[in-house]
């Protein structure tokens, strides 16, 4: 199995292989209020979600514990929210609340049989609308729906990544807000991690319109200098993630590292100590050098070896301060 875990190698390729290849494991999808047969989940071609990318999204991750014979939705609640708050800021109408979606959710895992690792997908998109793109919300379908696929964790792998900074600039609120977790801006982060690819990178880090530090192509940077853990702040043009804020919760609460979010230089990436990406399908990924200048002494960091056992704790169950933020699919 490749190193890489982002973009790439990692994201773009090396997971999307894995996830169609799960694919034909996989018995059901909901859409619409039903459960149906996987290869049925389909939306028609001129629906606006498939010519002008009109799908808001979310991606939750689901832990199997063996030795509890339990499989855990980590932080449901907190996703679902940020899916209906993207819903609103696109003018979406979703027949479906969260509780239902969230009920939704716990199913289609128990009705696939799922006894391993899980990436679930729940989306709210535009269908086939009357008129051009700028339709109102009463011109248009909004459909939901939920997909989930096996995905294995690579929590404690070891495995680093040797990344750049991207000529792309990150795309701002101003123009395509990060805020929204809309599939369309997710073409800014392909455009930079497909070109590290192309220049032999595992990743790739993108600045914003001002050439402060932003975030991954999917997930977000944080930095540690002199035993402070640094991250771009929200206004920054990153995403709005939940990932971030567990790791800043485990970084003061259990690791006592206190956390600063600020604006981030460039350079301030090759003189870090420690560097990782997080976000919900990168989970942690270390950082091991930046335009090839090395972080630290190029290997993986001690605070962020103890990050990855912490939150791999917390996912599966076996931390009881996170308890509250999982929900078991097995009664």
């Amino acid at each position: 199995m490749p190193v890489s875990l982002v973009g790439v190698r990692g994201e773009l390729l090396t997971i999307e292989k894995e996830v169609s290849m799960d694919a034909r494991e996989v018995r059901y999808a909901w859409m619409n209020g039903e459960f149906v047969p996987w290869g049925e989940a389909k939306v028609h071609i001129a629906s606006s979600c498939v010519t002008e990318g009109s799908s808001v999204f979310e991606g939750i991750r689901a832990y199997w514990n063996p030795s509890q014979g339990q499989l855990y939705l980590f932080k449901t609640g907190e996703h679902l929210a940020r899916l209906y708050q993207s819903a609103k800021m696109m003018h979406m109408t979703p027949q479906y609340s969260q509780a239902e979606l969230e009920s939704v959710c716990l199913e289609l895992m128990d009705r696939n049989g799922y006894r391993e690792d899980v990436h679930i997908r729940p989306a709210i998109y535009f269908g086939e609308g009357r008129g051009l793109f700028c339709y109102t919300p009463d011109k248009i379908e909004t459909g939901v729906a939920v997909t989930a696929v096996p995905r294995q964790s690579r929590l404690g792998s070891g495995a680093g990544m040797n990344v750049c900074v991207s000529s792309w600039k990150r795309i701002s609120d101003a123009d395509f807000p990060p805020r929204i977790k809309i599939s369309a801006n997710y073409h800014n982060g392909r455009l930079a991690a497909v070109q590290a690819a192309l220049d032999g990178y595992d990743g790739a880090i993108l600045l914003d319109e001002r050439g402060k530090v932003a975030e991954g192509p999917v997930a977000c940077v944080f930095l540690v200098r002199d035993g402070v853990a640094i991250t771009p702040p929200v206004t920054g043009g990153i995403l709005e993630s939940i990932t971030r804020t567990t790791i800043m919760e485990l970084l003061e609460g259990k690791l006592s590292i206190p956390v600063v979010e600020r604006e981030v230089d460039r350079t301030e990436l090759y003189v870090a100590e420690e560097a990782f990406f997080c976000g919900t399908a990168m989970e942690i990924a270390p950082i091991l050098s930046v335009d090839r200048y090395p972080v630290g002494v190029g290997e993986l960091g001690e605070i962020t070896r103890h990050l990855e056992t912490l939150y791999e704790s917390a996912v599966r169950g076996e931390n009881s301060s996170y308890l509250e933020s999982l929900l078991p699919v097995y009664v």
